[in-house]
């Protein structure tokens, strides 16, 4: 009786060796094979996205939604190949989706505000944006995640749910925008002096639009200055060239006209001696 136990124990582990192995080498064949279509399947689309120009922050979103179903395809295949049944491979994904889903409730969080970026699309890649005080240009827009290039060549990441839930301002969305400067300026200065030389050299730049004001306005009265507005308009993509160079021949202007910017002054004044 010992003898026959032992020898169906043999008999069955060798089959069972047998038969795991070569499942094992099915599932490896499976997943070179898998790993293969899935690039060619990613080179497709990256193919379809040029050919038809699709949007590139509708592109990103899909390609990143693609590579995810794909590999989770390959994983149940491979899974089927290993002998698990497909019913309690479905039952322990969901369970794992479960477990998963409460332990990353943000992803989750994420994935949706994603969905939201790509309906209402509040930005698309290459747009100026200002999101939670970042400044930057986005330079991809994943299921998860937004990725943002600061204009000191720092890339910064946002969950795509804080995205979804924040102000965004959009510097990119209209064609013009408005370049505004700041003055301080000392209150012996006429007005309408400064407004003329002003708006004279700001006139003078190539890249300000001609049809659009360009204004000197007296906005508030400091403790030492009076704070004086000086605005132009530009193309949106020209504004921080035209901001930067603005300043300067401000500066230049007011200097060759002998005005000075204001600074901060105090006068103290001492009792007489007697």
């Amino acid at each position: 009786m010992d003898l026959d136990f032992w020898s169906n124990l043999k008999v069955n582990f060798s089959h069972f060796i047998t038969e795991a192995g070569i499942r094992l080498i099915y599932a490896i064949i499976a997943i070179f094979i898998g790993l293969f279509l899935i690039r060619l399947i990613k080179a497709f689309v990256r193919k379809i996205g040029a050919q038809y120009n699709a949007d590139p922050s509708l592109f990103s979103f899909v390609y990143s939604l693609t590579k995810v179903i794909l590999y989770a395809l390959l994983t149940f295949v491979v899974g089927i190949i290993l002998g698990i049944q497909a019913s309690a491979f479905l039952t322990l994904l969901g369970a794992i989706g479960i477990a998963v889903g409460l332990a990353l409730q943000g992803s989750l969080s994420n994935f949706a505000g994603g969905i939201l970026i790509l309906v209402f699309k509040p930005f698309k890649i290459g747009d100026e944006i200002i999101i939670d005080d970042i400044l930057g240009i986005i330079e991809k827009i994943d299921i998860l995640y937004t990725r943002v290039r600061t204009h000191d060549g720092r890339m910064i990441t946002i969950p795509n749910g804080k995205v979804s839930n924040s102000s965004v301002e959009n510097c990119s969305t209209l064609p013009e925008r408005r370049v505004e400067i700041v003055l301080h300026l000392p209150f012996a200065q006429d007005i309408n002096q400064l407004r003329d030389i002003i708006t004279k050299a700001l006139s003078a730049h190539p890249k300000v639009l001609g049809h659009k004001p360009i204004q000197l306005w007296l906005s508030s009265f400091g403790e030492s200055s009076m704070k004086m507005s000086a605005r132009c308009w530009c193309l949106s993509k020209d504004y921080w060239e035209v901001y930067w160079e603005q300043i300067e021949i401000i500066k230049d202007t007011l200097y060759g006209h002998g005005i000075q910017l204001a600074v901060p002054k105090r006068e103290l004044h001492y009792p007489e001696q007697p």
